[in-house]
């Protein structure tokens, strides 16, 4: 169903691609870059698999709202509420070293150090670059940082 009359280029309320291409705010217009989903990364000790070898750098790309809630509906993580950062991760890192694939097995046996730095990656990532923000005390108006993030992934 559609709630407005169509646009036709030319028209009293919508100028011709001609005329919008030549008037100066669209030439002052900077064109925007395009969106950064994947991010790479490099972990602080390594993943090592069956072979002995050890990988460090990876990639992670934003998540979806999909990625925070299918595992919501995982058994795992049902019984046992911090194993969602896991099946998180294991969802949205899309490559670690040479390994062809990844998934929450190989989350699930990583070193501590490691699955902290990728909890942090994760939250810097998905939430624009911090989850910190710049706030006034009410009472004296002295400003200070508050951190905003949840106490665990897929948390906020």
């Amino acid at each position: 169903m559609r709630r407005s009359a169509p646009v036709v280029p030319g028209t009293p309320h919508q100028p011709s691609p001609s005329s919008a291409a030549e008037s100066p705010a669209a030439a002052a217009a900077p064109a925007e870059a395009p969106l950064r989903t994947e991010f790479e990364f490099e972990l602080p000790r390594g993943y090592v698999d069956e072979n002995g070898t050890v990988h460090r750098r990876g990639a992670m790309r934003l998540a979806t709202a999909r990625d925070e809630l299918v595992p919501l509906q995982d058994v795992r993580v049902r019984e046992n509420p911090p194993y969602l950062s896991v099946v998180l991760l294991g969802r949205v890192i899309t490559r670690l070293g040479t390994l062809p694939m990844v998934h929450d097995g190989t989350v699930e046996n990583m070193f501590a150090s490691d699955l902290a730095f990728l909890q942090d990656f994760y939250r810097q990532i998905n939430a624009e670059g911090h989850t910190r923000a710049e706030v006034t005390c009410p009472s004296c108006d002295e400003p200070f940082e508050v951190e905003l993030g949840g106490s665990r992934l897929g948390e906020s």
